[in-house]
């Protein structure tokens, strides 16, 4: 059963891969140049507030050069949707052709059936985000360094979050798919409703899911618990002074285990659901 089901899921896990070793191909040799002119120009030393002087001119050169690498790089936010609708397409094409009627008749339970089929995915859609994670990681390090992990475009590939956003598209597949039995149509659903669903939580829920700092100082200098913060607001009142209000670094790990919680916690339930309408409704 196990290798028959890994035939039937290898072409997917094999694009999946490819997906991500065309992506190492272009960060590799970009990460180790990043990283040589951040050791070889003493950025270590310029991570402070205050980036003046031979901070400043050093620091503007490092971000003209690989600044539109790292924009570009936040999209790559995209690819666990991809791979997670992607990773169902096996279990909804035979949905969809009625292939399952086969295999159900070779001694195999549908109980069997369904949780061998849902956990090749699913372990391959964990060993992608392990992936995945590593490299962007590696490769942002410099940048991290400098500014910190909290701004969106970073803090979506730093951590654990790729994991439940990669499960999340994967059980959002086979849920739509489970009932629609139609699988190009199913996995386009599904990465639409990954990409609506990352939005609304990148734009407005995640700031939420702990509550936020505020800060008030009397001009110059921005405070130091500003250094390497997810500044949500920020403005200057007429008589000089500053307020902010911010999520720290200190919140990057309470806000990881949360998100994460929530994507892995709805993905758990789609694929329960999933996998309770295909055993109970599908003949």
């Amino acid at each position: 059963m196990i290798w028959v089901g890994w035939r039937q899921q290898r072409t997917e896990t094999v694009i999946a891969a490819a997906i991500i070793a065309l992506l190492a191909a272009f960060l590799v040799p970009t990460g180790l140049e990043m990283a040589s002119a951040y050791h070889r120009d003493g950025l270590s030393a310029c991570t402070g507030t205050v980036k003046a002087g031979p901070c400043g001119a050093a620091l503007q050169s490092f971000f003209t050069r690989f600044s539109r690498i790292g924009d570009f790089i936040a999209w790559m936010t995209l690819i666990p949707g991809i791979i997670g609708a992607l990773l169902a397409a096996p279990l909804l094409t035979q949905l969809e052709h009625g292939t399952f009627r086969l295999d159900w008749t070779q001694s195999i339970t549908r109980g069997r059936w369904i949780a061998g089929k849902l956990a090749l995915a699913i372990a391959a859609a964990l060993l992608a985000s392990l992936a995945l994670t590593l490299l962007i990681t590696w490769w942002r390090a410099p940048f991290v360094h400098l500014n910190g992990r909290m701004e969106n475009s970073v803090y979506d590939s730093e951590g654990i979050v790729i994991f439940g956003y990669t499960l999340f598209a994967l059980g959002l597949a086979v849920a739509v798919g489970a009932v629609w039995r139609r699988a190009v149509p199913a996995l386009i659903v599904a990465f639409v409703g990954y990409f609506a669903v990352r939005l609304f939580v990148d734009t407005w829920l995640r700031q939420r899911l702990v509550h936020p700092l505020t800060i008030t100082w009397n001009g110059g200098a921005e405070p130091k618990e500003l250094q390497h913060a997810w500044i949500l607001s920020e403005f200057m009142t007429p008589d000089q002074r500053g307020q902010a209000v911010y999520q720290p670094a200190s919140h990057f790990w309470p806000l990881q285990l949360i998100e994460t919680a929530l994507f892995g916690g709805v993905a758990l339930a789609l694929i329960a659901f999933a996998a309770w309408w295909v055993h109970e409704r599908t003949a």
